[in-house]
This record gives C-alpha cells, sequence and structure tokens, in this order.
C-alpha cells in the first residue's frame, strides 16, 4: 500500500509539473497562480503545496523535467571531434541544438517560457547569472574550436578565434528565439540550416 501511495504521488507531482508548464506558457510567470495550476493539473491547492513551496520551486521542478541544450547541457565533445575542419564541427553543434528545441516539445516550451514568458526579478534573478555563466563557457569552447580553425588557415584573417566565438554565442541566441517566435514555421524555422551555414561560411578564410 505504502508503495502504491507513493507512486500516485509521484503521478500527481508529475501532472502539477505538466499543467505548470502549461500554464506558464499561457500566462506567464507573473500571471499565473498556484490556483491556476491546480485548476489546470486538477488537483487541489493543497495538493501544490504538498509537493512545492511556493512557484519558484514550481519553476524549477519544470527546469528539472528537461535539459536543456545550450543552458543545462552543451555536447562539447562534438566540437572535438572533426579536428580536420572545426568550422564543420560548429555548424553541426548548431544545427544540433536547433534540432534539441524542435523535436520536444517540452524543451521548446520551457525554452518560450524562459525567454517571453518569465521576468527575471526577485527570487527569479540568479537564473540570469547562470545563463550569462553557461553563454561564456560556450564561447570558451567555441575559442578553442575557432583557434584550430586559424591553426589549420580556415578562420578568416581579420577575426580573432574569441570574437568569433562571441560572435557565435549572439547569433544561436538570437536565433534562437527568432526559431521560437516564428511559430507558424514560415519565416525562420525552415531557414534555420541554411542561416546556420551562412553564419559559419563567413567565418571561413
Amino acid at each position: 500500500m505504502a508503495r502504491r501511495t507513493k507512486e500516485d504521488s509521484e503521478i500527481t507531482r508529475q501532472r502539477i509539473v505538466a499543467a505548470a508548464r502549461q500554464t506558464f506558457l499561457r500566462r506567464g510567470m507573473t500571471g499565473t497562480t498556484l490556483e491556476h495550476v491546480a485548476s489546470a493539473a486538477n488537483v487541489t491547492r493543497g495538493a501544490i503545496y504538498w509537493h512545492f513551496a511556493n512557484k519558484k520551486a514550481l519553476f524549477d521542478a519544470m527546469r528539472a523535467e528537461v535539459s536543456l541544450p545550450m543552458i543545462d547541457r552543451t555536447d562539447m565533445a562534438q566540437l572535438d571531434a572533426g579536428r580536420n575542419d572545426p568550422l564543420a564541427c560548429i555548424e553541426k553543434f548548431l544545427n544540433e541544438t536547433v534540432d534539441a528545441v524542435a523535436n520536444c516539445a517540452e524543451i521548446r516550451q520551457t525554452f518560450e517560457i524562459m525567454a517571453f514568458k518569465c521576468e527575471y526579478v526577485d527570487e527569479f534573478e540568479g537564473e540570469l547569472q547562470g545563463h550569462c555563466e553557461k553563454a561564456l563557457e560556450i564561447a570558451g569552447s567555441l575559442t578553442s574550436v575557432y583557434r584550430r580553425a586559424r591553426r589549420l588557415k580556415q578562420l578568416r584573417a581579420d577575426l580573432t578565434p574569441a570574437t568569433a566565438a562571441l560572435e557565435t554565442v549572439a547569433f544561436l541566441m538570437g536565433l534562437m528565439r527568432l526559431w521560437l517566435l516564428d511559430r507558424q514555421g514560415s519565416v525562420i524555422r525552415p531557414k534555420a540550416a541554411a542561416l546556420i551555414r551562412a553564419h559559419v561560411n563567413g567565418r571561413r578564410g
């Protein structure tokens, strides 16, 4: 019986988290109350508080449900794979980052909440520092790849590896935001691979 109760509790928790994601997406973080989430999950407000102390704890649980590219994980191993053509590795890395968002609804919705539905103030302010640190980490890894490209005379002579890396991080973050905004898939989404190719080719010497 205890095992069954534990399983039921976990099912309820998962339902609450799923309802929270949809409610955050529809109402935004500021406009969402725990009562809204309880209604969407078809549970009592007490059930919410049994699992989560507050809205931030619920947000953190939603974030933990998915592993977000660029923020929670970045497959740097693939950037080291192509020693003979480092820029091709960067192109593959960028395409796979977009594909990870395109192919998983939960990842896509979580990214949209974080990009457009969340005000980073008060208890959420620390999230921004984490995003900044991750962006710098990615830039550092890309700098190493661009250095290899420079040694192989593949990088444009007027670009330093560090500048090229920061440009690529800025390009990727901007591309992801525009990709999310293009819900009809008529402007950015079908051209993402071509835009990535053009960006990388623009680095080549």
